[in-house]
């Protein structure tokens, strides 16, 4: 796949998000109107959108989203699945000709469930199952790369404007009750498709504007636990660091918004002792995830989104609400392009994360 930033860019980037809490599903022509609305954070370098909801008569499966270089690793890998997964369904995934996308791999989607023997031998529940497999193949099939391997949901993403590559994916044609999305404007990293934004591990999906100064520290952390960062992008990591915590540690994703950005000791210290016992634990206990440098990001997983900024809040991040539907962005007027008129509009605190999640009536 061709590679670019080989020149030092200043900093760009945008993101976006509208989730629907009463599960309503919705196209992505919203979607693809908001980040557009940003064109000029973005250089043509990355863009895409990750949706949940999309594959509702394949909800129990994982739905696998593949970039592939040749024919070779798509055989390669389609052995591997084949010897580990049930397939249920594959296909390439529709996409139209558009101008501003160029040099395309081949991409397929795949629809799977782990063989029960096979699992059973594992040990391991499905999700360590299969994410195990998708890092595997990730990391020892030449020109592979699983570019998301939730269920009910799936990432779309290439080189190029955000608006081009949601033309290019036809998203209009998927409905789902949310979506992020992501320009990329990359400075220390390159540009080419499975770099770009957004990444995915399973159900959860992360969208970045900033630059991690923490990376090397929070990489060699996050791979002493099995995953490896091989997309050539800072961003890669923070998948993975909350993959660890929520999955594997059992943290919540506001207790883990206080690893990754963890308030100052000095902050810890104004909190009452319960509050500030709590902060001081994780702080000392996973020190080695917080994030450091600019950021604000979204985060998708199933049935919600998390928005966060670090704790200097050094990128700019804006929240909505109308009604049951919940917006961020990089820029209010990516909102009000959608949503001229909301009930509350506000910037979220450095460090504050605003999670939104289904309402129960919502019935997922």
């Amino acid at each position: 796949m061709r590679k670019e930033g080989e020149v030092r860019i200043s900093s760009g980037c945008s993101i976006s998000g509208i989730f629907c809490r009463d599960g309503r599903r919705i196209t992505g022509e919203a979607i693809k109107k908001s980040i557009a609305t940003m064109h000029n954070r973005s250089n043509g370098l990355g863009g895409g959108f990750a949706a949940y909801g999309i594959y509702p008569q394949y909800k129990e499966y994982y739905a696998l989203h593949i970039f592939y270089d040749s024919q070779t690793s798509r055989e390669e890998t389609e052995r591997f699945l084949d010897k580990r997964f049930d397939i249920i369904n594959l296909s390439k995934i529709p996409v139209r000709p558009t101008s501003g996308i160029t040099d395309s791999p081949l991409i397929w989607r795949y629809f799977i469930a782990p063989l029960p023997h096979i699992l059973q031998d594992s040990q391991l529940d499905e999700d360590e199952y299969t994410s195990k497999a998708m890092i595997k193949i990730n990391t020892s099939i030449d020109g592979a790369y699983v570019v998301s391997c939730g269920k009910d949901m799936g990432v779309f993403k290439a080189v190029g404007y955000p608006e081009d590559v949601a033309d290019f994916y036809r998203i209009e044609e998927y409905e789902g009750y949310s979506w992020t999305a992501h320009g990329r404007y990359p400075t220390n990293t390159p540009g080419w498709w499975a770099g770009s934004h957004p990444f995915s591990l399973l159900d959860l999906t992360v969208v970045h504007n900033g630059e991690i100064s923490s990376y090397d520290a929070n990489r060699r952390a996050v791979e002493m636990y099995g995953y490896s960062c091989n997309l050539l992008t800072d961003t890669e990591v923070i998948t993975y660091i909350l993959d660890y915590l929520t999955r594997k540690q059992g943290l919540t994703l506001e207790e883990c918004s206080e690893v990754i950005a963890a308030p100052f000791w000095t902050t810890i210290a104004t909190k009452n002792e319960e509050e500030a016992e709590k902060l001081s634990y994780l702080r000392k206990m996973f020190s080695s995830f917080l994030i450091t440098g600019p950021f604000s990001i979204l985060v998708g997983f199933k049935c919600g989104m998390m928005a966060l900024n670090d704790r200097l809040k050094l990128r700019s991040l804006v929240a909505a609400e109308k009604g049951k539907t919940v917006y961020f962005s990089s820029e209010e007027a990516a909102i009000r392009v959608i949503e001229e008129n909301p009930d509350r509009i506000w910037a979220p605190r450095g460090g504050e994360a605003v999670i939104v999640t289904l309402d129960k009536e919502a019935g997922r």
